[in-house]
């Protein structure tokens, strides 16, 4: 009996290995194709467009897309958008549920699910209000104004999933700081935010990556090219009468490749994050 079910577990986790990595080949595939794709010759994509490895190595492709298409500036835009979004984000968030936690529990827990409700409509329906506010503000075909839009979505998610990360937190470890002579900041910056780490690391991994995807609201508000974001940018690549499919790989392994890399190093600390954060 024992040596039967040893043996139904190790044909389990055999096909269970199995299907796993065909899935994990199949997800990678498309990434694949676009890094061999970036570095094939000019004109073996469209002479054989079948082939998976290149004939021949070359880098020109990224030569064009960094001197000749100005791809840098554009990478640059998106950096420093997406930086700024996900700093202030986590600013206003985590003081904002801290405050939900510890000062209004009641209040901050219908607080946080009428925050969470503005992801029940569409992005779309706010382009044309946005659109108009920027305008009148002034701040049209300027980074500022991304940056605004961009946390009117991102800070309401991260405050709700924030809340969960501070309600694990215990009560007396503060008190035990406050009596050793820390005041109110330094509870909150030397005691808390360690403690809520993995959800401070979630949510900027969250905001960082929808920010630099982002394509909508960047398309609209940012009219001259060397405003464009890395989204916008790649498209604009598609619209040209003859494309080049070279070009067009090497750009978009330049826009996916640093995020997919970034995610691998700290998918264990988002994953751990999450877990925490679950339990209110």
């Amino acid at each position: 009996m024992r040596k039967r079910m040893l043996r139904r577990g190790f044909w389990g986790d055999t096909v269970s290995y199995a299907y796993l990595t065909l899935l994990a080949i199949l997800a990678a595939f498309p990434l694949l194709w676009i890094l061999l794709s970036a570095i094939k010759g000019k004109g073996e994509i469209t002479g054989n467009p079948t082939a998976i490895l290149p004939k021949e190595i070359t880098f020109e492709n990224f030569r064009i897309v960094f001197e000749q298409l100005n791809f840098g500036t554009n990478v640059k835009n998106s950096v420093i958008i997406a930086g700024a979004t996900t700093l202030i984000a986590l600013f206003v968030s985590a003081l904002g549920a801290y405050g939900v936690v510890r000062f209004f529990p009641k209040f901050g827990k219908i607080m946080t699910r009428v925050l969470i409700t503005t992801y029940m409509f569409p992005p779309i329906l706010l382009a044309v209000p946005y659109a108009i506010i920027m305008g009148k503000l002034g701040i049209m075909n300027n980074r500022a104004a991304l940056v605004v839009v961009y946390l009117s979505f991102s800070v309401p998610y991260a405050l709700w999933l924030l809340v969960g990360f501070f309600q694990t937190v215990p009560v007396e470890i503060e008190e035990s700081a406050r009596v050793d002579g820390a005041n109110k900041l330094q509870v909150f910056l030397r005691v808390v935010l360690p403690i809520v780490a993995p959800g401070i690391v979630a949510v900027a991994i969250y905001t960082f990556i929808n920010v630099w995807n982002e394509f909508l609201y960047s398309l609209i508000m940012m009219n001259s090219s060397n405003k464009m974001t890395v989204a916008v940018a790649l498209r604009s690549l598609s619209g040209q009468e003859v494309l080049d499919w070279g070009v067009m790989m090497a750009a978009s392994a330049i826009v996916v490749v640093p995020s997919v890399i970034f995610f691998m190093l700290i998918q264990k600390r988002i994953a751990g994050g999450l877990a925490a954060g679950a339990v209110k």
